[in-house]
């Protein structure tokens, strides 16, 4: 059996994805998925030279996608993701996550606040404008 044949086999046999296969399942480019490795986000595993992924690191990277869709910075999940590994209770994990999720809340609530306000100005011009067309 050559040597990427058994590379090959030991990832399936283990439930291993290479980096091919992990991005196409995350919707995400191999850029993106070797971009969280060097930020230390994620540790794939080598088999040879190849990198796999196992479903600790997909999880992982599950959760920083999600992090990323609610607007949370590298940091934060970073820090996120280090509570995770250090508390196996969780407790000061779901401590942190809430006050990051309120902060995260708050931020949003005032950015819809001024979209509103922003809305109802342009509204308004736009009113005065069509008010000043001839009919």
């Amino acid at each position: 059996m050559t040597e990427m044949a058994e590379t090959g086999s030991v990832a399936a046999e283990e439930g291993l994805k290479s980096i091919a296969e992990a991005s196409e399942e995350l919707g995400v480019t191999q850029r993106t998925l070797r971009f969280y490795e060097d930020k230390g986000l994620i540790q794939p595993r080598r088999v040879g030279a190849m990198r796999v992924y196992s479903r600790r690191e997909m999880g992982r990277m599950q959760l920083i996608l999600r992090g990323k869709r609610l607007g949370f910075s590298i940091r934060e999940i970073g820090e996120f993701l280090s509570l995770y590994d250090a508390d196996r209770g969780k407790e000061s994990q779901m401590r942190h996550l809430l006050q990051q999720v309120a902060d995260r809340l708050g931020e949003l609530r005032h950015q819809r606040d001024a979209i509103d306000k922003t809305i109802a100005e342009l509204e308004v011009i736009e009113q005065e404008a069509r008010d000043q067309l001839p009919r």
